[in-house]
C-alpha cells in the first residue's frame, strides 16, 4: 500500500499528522510507504526527529507542495486556483496510479472536490458519498453520506445504497446488509419528496436488501446494517452523536465521582473500553466511495491517533477490494435516468 498523507491538512497540522504517522510505522509491511504531501522541510526535520529506526524511515517519502487550502476556502476554486496544494497534489498522485489511498483532515468540501476532479468517479457512479461507521451495541452500523452532497437527487440516495452496502460487506463483515432510508417516519408516505422517490428506487432495486424507512432512534437499535440519508442530514447526524457521546462520558464519570469516589477504579477500566470503542478518532478516517481510489477523510479535529487509524484502515480499505464490488453491483443494478 502507497498512502498519500496531506501533512498540512487539519486543526493541528503539521505535528499531529507527522505523529500520527510515525506512530504508524509498527503497521506498515515491507511493500507499504507513506508519501508526506507538504512541505518537506517540515516533513524531513520531523522524520529526523521522530525517534524510528533507519530501517523504519525507509517507508516514509517527501513529495514537497507550496500551497494550502484552508478550511474557509471554497472547495472547488481552492483546488483549480491551488495546484500545488497537499490536497491537490495527493489525488493528482492517485490519478497517476503513484497512490493506492489518499488521506487527509483538511477542507472536506476540497477533498471531495480534488477527488471527483481528478481521480474521478467509478464507472456508473454520479456522485460519491463520505460513509461512517457508527459503532452500536448491535454492531457496527454505516451511515451514508455525511457531507459530501446536501443536495442529492434520489438516483444519488440509491447509488450511496448500493455502494455503503458493498462496503459493509466487504469491510465490516456483513452479508447481504440491510439498509435503510433516514427519515421522518417508518410510513411510505412520510418524507419529503427526494426521500419518498429514494425509497421507490431502492425498493424496486432487487441488489439492494432495503427495509424501508427508518427513524433517527432506530441508529442504535440494529434495525439495518446500513443508513441512507443526504449530505446535510448524514452531517448533522454524525456530529449529534460525537457531541452526545462525549458528553454522556463526562456525565458519567462526574457522577461516579461525585456519588462514589471509592468506585472510580473499579469502573475506570470498563468505561475506557467502552469510550474507545464510540471515539470517532480510532476509526481513523471516513471513506469516499465512488472514487476512482481510495479516499479517507478524517476529522478537522484529529490528533495523532486518528492519522495512525487512518492509515490502518486506508490498508484495510485497499485489500478489501470495494471498488469492484461497487462496480460489479452498478453494472448489474436497473438503470436510472438523471
Amino acid at each position: 500500500m502507497r498512502a498519500a498523507v496531506d501533512v498540512m491538512g487539519g486543526d493541528n497540522a503539521p505535528a499531529a499528522i507527522l505523529k500520527g504517522c510515525w506512530e504508524a510505522a509498527p503497521l506498515l509491511g515491507a511493500d507499504d510507504s507513506i508519501l508526506l504531501i507538504g512541505d518537506e522541510k517540515i516533513s524531513r526535520d520531523g522524520l529526523d526527529s521522530s525517534g524510528l529506526s533507519a530501517e523504519q524511515k525507509k517507508h516514509y517519502q517527501f513529495v514537497h507542495t507550496t500551497q494550502i487550502v484552508e478550511m474557509d476556502d471554497s472547495p472547488v476554486e481552492a483546488i483549480r486556483s491551488k495546484p500545488d496544494s497537499s490536497i491537490a497534489v495527493m489525488c493528482k498522485l492517485a490519478a497517476k496510479g503513484e497512490a493506492d489511498v489518499v488521506i487527509s483532515a483538511g477542507n472536506t468540501g476540497a477533498c471531495v472536490a480534488g477527488a471527483q476532479l481528478r481521480m474521478r468517479t467509478l464507472p456508473g457512479i454520479s456522485r460519491p458519498g463520505i460513509a461512517v461507521i457508527v459503532p452500536t451495541f448491535y454492531g457496527p452500523v454505516v451511515i451514508c453520506d455525511v457531507g459530501a452532497n446536501v443536495t442529492p437527487k434520489p438516483k444519488h440516495l440509491e447509488q450511496y445504497a448500493i455502494m455503503a452496502a458493498a462496503y459493509a460487506s466487504a469491510v465490516c463483515g456483513i452479508e447481504n446488509p440491510r439498509v435503510g432510508l433516514l427519515s421522518i417516519g417508518e410510513e411510505d408516505a412520510k418524507g419529503n419528496a427526494i426521500v419518498k422517490d429514494a425509497r421507490k428506487l431502492m425498493r424496486d432495486e432487487p441488489l439492494i436488501n432495503f427495509a424501508g424507512n427508518v427513524e433517527g432512534r432506530d441508529l442504535t437499535k440494529g434495525v439495518v446494517d446500513v443508513i441512507i440519508t443526504d449530505g446535510f442530514v448524514g452531517n448533522v447526524v454524525l456530529k449529534l452523536m460525537e457531541g452526545l457521546t462525549e458528553g454522556l462520558f463526562q456525565q458519567l464519570m462526574h457522577e461516579l465521582q461525585e456519588t462514589n469516589p471509592s468506585a472510580m477504579d473499579q469502573f475506570k477500566p470498563a468505561m475506557k473500553t467502552i469510550y474507545a470503542k464510540h471515539d470517532w478518532q480510532e476509526y481513523g478516517g471516513a471513506p469516499l466511495l465512488g472514487i476512482g481510489g481510495y479516499c479517507l477523510i478524517c476529522h478537522g479535529r484529529s490528533e495523532s491517533k486518528a492519522i495512525k487509524n487512518a492509515i490502518r484502515v486506508g490498508k484495510q480499505l485497499v485489500k478489501s477490494g470495494v471498488n469492484q464490488r461497487i462496480i460489479d453491483t452498478i453494472e448489474k443494478s436497473i438503470p436510472v435516468e438523471e
